[in-house]
């Protein structure tokens, strides 16, 4: 019966002029007629209700499995000693003394006439011009 299928099949694919239309209806139509083919030649859908069921397959009983063993956990009281007590004598902090900053007193000017200014304390060694030591 299937070579007869197959037979009439390629003979009507051979049949010139069967359908003339654009390149995307030819491809369609390609696609189609080759799907159905499949269908035909591996026996699914319509053309597979002539092929007896498969028998069915008969599986072992499952095992039985036990159920999961439940573990409590178990608590213990934790007993810590007291922190200890430590007596000192209180502490007093005084407050740090600092001394004011050093008082700087600035003298007079004394402006010797031809020699420039000459600061107190200071020797201009008698030369008008040259840098004091």
């Amino acid at each position: 019966m299937k070579k007869a299928i197959v037979l009439a099949s390629l003979l009507a694919l051979l049949i010139p002029g069967a359908a003339f239309a654009g390149s995307a209806t030819d491809a369609a139509l390609g696609l189609g007629a080759f799907a159905v083919f499949n269908q035909i030649i591996s026996g699914t859908g319509v053309f597979g209700a002539v092929v007896p069921a498969p028998r069915p397959v008969a599986l072992p009983a499952p095992l039985p499995v036990a159920p999961p063993v439940v573990v409590q956990p178990q608590y213990y009281p934790v007993y810590t000693p007291p922190p200890a007590v430590v007596y000192q004598p209180p502490i007093y902090y005084r407050p740090v003394y600092h001394a004011p900053a050093r008082v700087v007193v600035i003298e007079k000017r004394v402006v010797v006439p031809g020699h420039g200014f000459v600061p107190p304390g200071h020797v201009h060694h008698g030369r008008p011009g040259r840098d004091w030591r």
